[in-house]
């Protein structure tokens, strides 16, 4: 596969909308997508280089302490021949994952060895 690059990081984070307007503000980053997914996440970037802000869930984690702020996963973005190919690597390689609809572009979702979440996405439909 060849991807073209790291398309956006999603972050949780404890205010979407001061987030938003922070990385507006003081990066100078525009708001994205404005009105897909029905408001969440919302989007900042520009560019090819984007972040996608979650409202952070009161999710226990194993040591049963609330889920801190943190790095959800990372995309990278492939044109569609690569996604596709991407998906035939990843089954041949015997590594599980799945495939969502968002509407302007599709992803594959799968782990790392650590357990890291990645997402390759492709805006052509």
């Amino acid at each position: 596969m060849k991807l073209e690059g790291l398309d956006h990081i999603a972050l949780s984070v404890r205010d979407v909308e001061r987030s938003v307007q922070w990385y507006v503000e003081v990066l100078g980053l525009e708001r994205q997508h404005e009105g897909a997914w029905d408001g969440v996440p919302k989007f900042v970037g520009q560019g090819a280089t984007g972040i996608a802000l979650f409202p952070l869930r009161a999710l226990e984690n194993s040591l049963g302490q609330a889920n801190p702020v943190r790095v959800l996963h990372f995309a990278l973005r492939a044109d569609r021949e690569n996604f596709q190919r991407a998906q035939n690597e990843l089954k041949a390689r015997e590594i599980d994952f799945h495939f969502e609809d968002h509407g302007i572009a599709h992803s594959i979702y799968f782990c790392d060895p650590d357990g890291h979440k990645l997402e390759i996405t492709t805006y052509e439909l």
